[in-house]
């Protein structure tokens, strides 16, 4: 999967930077540490568009909360006593079912790519989260055909959703800006992917 001089463009570089960040969010309530980061971001906000606004929100909510105040919200949209107000795995979105075909599949395509599951990590694999991280190594590391199959494949079809569910939860303050940030960037990945799927040889492999 790798390729060791393969140059990687500032966009790339960025793409990935956001899908970690995104993976960090949504894997767990923010440290002190990236509390202080997101509030000290240099922004442009000349720049009229909506990812310039979600960055200035998520901005501001990191200046606004405390991090006990983000353990409660997450555990109250995620976890829960028995249910969180969103269930952040894609099986869920496409199929209605926790640990369903799509999970299979995502194991599968996970192993062809050279991805190994840490022992530590409880959730399946299908989890937002994972998701984000997986994207932010294949824009590095993975030709374009491979970043649009996976895509496509476990994430393209239901993100606006979850995004959407995310923004409007009963609970979400801090991360409905969250929520904003990504519905913006996936609008972004989709067109950016659209575009790429027309330029990609039909009998490119997947």
């Amino acid at each position: 999967m790798t390729d060791s001089v393969r140059q990687i463009s500032e966009n790339d570089q960025l793409r990935a930077d956001i899908y970690q960040l995104l993976a960090a969010l949504l894997r767990r309530h923010p440290s002190p540490e990236l509390l202080d980061f997101l509030a000290n971001l240099e922004i442009d906000a000349n720049d009229d568009n909506e990812m310039t606004k979600a960055w200035l929100s998520l901005q501001l909510a990191a200046k606004q909360f405390s991090t006990e105040q983000l353990e409660d919200e997450y555990f109250t949209l995620f976890l829960g006593v028995g249910c969180g107000e969103i269930l952040p795995y894609g099986s869920w979105f496409m199929t209605g079912s926790l640990m369903d075909k799509p999970l299979a599949l995502l194991r599968q395509d996970l192993m062809q790519l050279g991805f190994e599951r840490e022992e530590n990590v409880k959730e399946p694999e299908d989890h937002v989260a994972a998701l984000c991280e997986v994207m932010g190594v294949l824009i590095l590391e993975a030709p374009g055909y491979r970043q649009l199959a996976f895509y496509n494949r476990h994430i393209g079809t239901w993100i606006e959703r979850f995004c959407h569910n995310l923004a409007n939860a009963p609970s979400a303050a801090f991360y409905a800006t969250v929520a904003n940030l990504a519905t913006a960037f996936f609008k972004m990945e989709a067109s950016a992917f659209e575009q790429l799927s027309l330029d990609i040889p039909v009998n490119c492999p997947g």
